[in-house]
């Protein structure tokens, strides 16, 4: 009988649809509710619940109260032994750091914990490399390397390490960044430390990798090849990035590097825009998306820019979806797929398969999406 830890941050990705980049701190929460936002992590972590759930005959399930991992295990069927306290409705990072100590002492296997960077952080001061971990993707930023890619991802991963189908363990980094920063369009991730993770290569991800200054050629040929097909009609939604932003420069336009901004004939409409406020611009309109892939992890969706919510990637439609991406940022891929993680499994589905992504000017290649 193996036994399983579950962490829930009830709060972890609350910032995202409504363009705040992230929920670490009080009044950033306030403001992510008084803007409309809803939890996330409690439905990534139920979907990843519901795959290890097939084996609950042979599985002990020890999880923290209430809407930090007992209300998602009696979601996807499981039967948990609640350990710990919390004050529900206002959790926070300690209630996050006790709960992985005490999930060790009560000797789990594998503690499944569903956040993002932030969540991995506060486990890692709690128990370093004690006791193997896996995250469920629920943030906002994810560049850490301890989630999977998915939420079935996490589960699929989970199961096979707690049916012993999988034994090995590497050690992954724990990486965050300064949010303040990152909202005035300034990335510093930084190393905190290292967990343990199951090794699986098809389901964990990467630590997110940035752009090489070699590549700055291909940018301006995608640049240009995005901007030759401009038109007066359609509006466009440019999604965050570096290899995004040239083509906002290049326009002369005022650019939100890690958000969300929107143009139509060339000349902005919004910038760093929320899930509604898009919305609003293209409902009953013709628009476009012209996203790129995070290097060295893939997503095109689900990272970073979820104010592309799956109601938004419907309105817009999968023909109305630009891919653009250096030939060197694939190759980083070793031929992994573009990931998409919508919280939506049918769009994830339909979003799947092969699509072209522009590589250079008038140069394509089509690329398998995957989920």
């Amino acid at each position: 009988m193996k036994k399983l830890g579950v962490i829930v941050n009830p709060i972890a990705g609350m910032g995202g649809r409504v363009g705040l980049k992230g929920t670490d701190g009080n009044e950033i929460l306030c403001r992510a509710r008084d803007l409309g936002a809803q939890p996330e992590s409690p439905r990534r972590a139920a979907e990843a619940l519901k795959i290890v759930s097939r084996m609950k005959d042979n599985l002990e399930v020890v999880a923290y109260p209430a809407e930090m991992g007992e209300d998602e295990c009696r979601e996807a069927g499981l039967a948990p032994t609640v350990i710990g306290s919390i004050r529900s409705g206002a959790t926070t990072a300690e209630d996050t750091q006790r709960a992985a100590r005490d999930m060790v002492d009560a000797g789990v296997d594998l503690i499944l914990f569903a956040g993002g960077d932030g969540t991995a952080r506060n486990i890692c001061d709690a128990i370093g490399n004690t006791a193997p971990v896996l995250g469920i993707p629920a943030g906002v930023k994810i560049h850490s390397a301890v989630y999977a890619v998915t939420p079935r991802g996490a589960g699929e991963v989970a199961a096979m390490f707690l049916e012993d189908r999988l034994t090995n363990t590497r050690e992954a980094e724990v990486m965050d960044i300064d949010e303040d920063a990152f909202r005035d369009g300034v990335v510093t991730a930084q190393l905190y430390g290292y967990l343990l993770v199951p090794a699986e290569k098809r389901f964990v991800q990467s630590v997110k990798s940035g752009g090489l200054s070699s590549e700055r050629e291909a940018l301006n040929g995608i640049a240009s090849d995005v901007i030759n097909d401009m038109n007066e009609e359609d509006i466009f939604i440019i999604g965050p990035g570096t290899t995004t932003r040239l083509i906002m420069e290049r326009l002369g336009l005022t650019n939100t590097l890690l958000g969300v901004d929107v143009i139509q004939d060339k000349k902005l409409i919004a910038n760093d825009v929320t899930e509604n406020r898009l919305m609003d611009i293209i409902r009953g309109k013709t628009a476009r998306i012209v996203v790129t892939a995070i290097g060295g992890q893939g997503h095109i969706f689900g990272r970073g820019n979820q104010q592309l919510s799956p109601r938004v990637l419907r309105q817009v439609g999968k023909k109305n979806i630009t891919v653009i991406a250096t030939k060197e940022k694939l190759i980083s891929l070793s031929d992994r797929p573009l990931l998409v993680d919508t919280g939506d499994e049918d769009l994830n589905d339909e979003l799947s398969g092969y699509i072209r992504v522009t590589t250079g000017f008038r140069d394509y290649v089509m690329y398998k999406v995957g989920y």
